[in-house]
């Protein structure tokens, strides 16, 4: 370990997913030595809703750009992660950011080295530059290594994460199925959460874990919901690759048909003040 890089060894409630990041830590501090700032959780475990159920996102916070050496041995590690003995091995996910782009907002969408759950296969993407993970990474900071995020990472007013939202939510379907089928039941549950969780974005300008935003769409939306909310959470452990429940899917888009509606009558957010 790098001399004054306070580390976490206990970040999370699973003992063997704090092995796993002690390990992870470890690799990428043989290969990025002096230009690696920290290590960070930023997704369910960071809100405070992970579970076993969840994969754990990461980002790796860099001195500078990702030059080719370190990009070639970070292909290596994540090459062999998945091979590594241990569930959560499987459920790693992030990206290496430079610690220039967290300064500024005017860098969003830049792409980053990522690494997708369970993969082997590095490309270079904006998947986690986004306006959300870096308001996680400020507001929530779960530090597995390194400094304090606050000390480097910029503010993400309110209004710049609403202000994302109705067109992340008018599109969301689109997106969603280009990468994933509504043939398993991971995508029919995935979809009510991450509708329920930009609505509560949109509506107060935070970010929640998908299990807060689920209770809060219970209270917020229409009860003729909150069977489906229930079943959502009810097959949170379900396989991800089990069919769906009968009728569940077509429950499922009409949801997020209604989270459609309701952010197209939405006021919209103010415009961030001019500096």
């Amino acid at each position: 370990m790098i001399p004054g890089r306070p580390r976490t060894t206990d970040a999370t409630a699973f003992p063997e997913l704090n092995e796993l990041l002690t390990m992870f830590v470890r690799r990428v501090e043989a290969i990025l030595e002096e230009d690696l700032v920290g290590v960070y959780l930023v997704g369910s475990f960071a809100l405070g809703g992970g579970d076993a159920a969840s994969d754990c996102d990461f980002l790796v916070v860099t001195a500078g750009p990702v030059g080719r050496v370190h990009e070639r041995a970070l292909r290596r590690l994540h090459q062999e992660i998945p091979d590594w003995p241990s569930y959560w091995a499987y459920n790693l996910e992030g990206s290496y950011a430079p610690q220039a782009d967290l300064r500024t907002l005017s860098a969003v969408a830049r792409r980053w080295l990522y690494v997708n759950r369970g993969g082997r296969t590095m490309e270079w993407s904006s998947h986690c530059n986004t306006e959300d993970v870096r308001s996680v990474l400020r507001e929530r900071p779960l530090v597995v290594a390194g400094a304090d995020p606050r000390e480097f990472a910029c503010e993400v007013p309110a209004t710049t994460l609403a202000r994302e939202m109705p067109r992340l939510i008018e599109h969301f379907l689109d997106d969603l199925l280009t990468w994933t089928s509504f043939e398993v039941s991971w995508a029919q549950r995935y979809a009510v959460e991450a509708s329920s969780r930009m609505l509560y974005t949109l509506e107060h300008g935070e970010v929640v874990s998908k299990r807060h935003a689920l209770d809060w769409a219970g209270i917020a939306l229409p009860t003729e919901w909150r069977d489906l909310l229930d079943q959502v959470r009810q097959d949170r452990f379900v396989r991800w690759d089990d069919p769906p429940r009968p009728g569940s899917v077509a429950r499922a888009l009409a949801f997020v048909a209604h989270v459609q509606a309701r952010a197209r009558s939405a006021p919209r957010p103010a415009p961030n003040p001019t500096p």
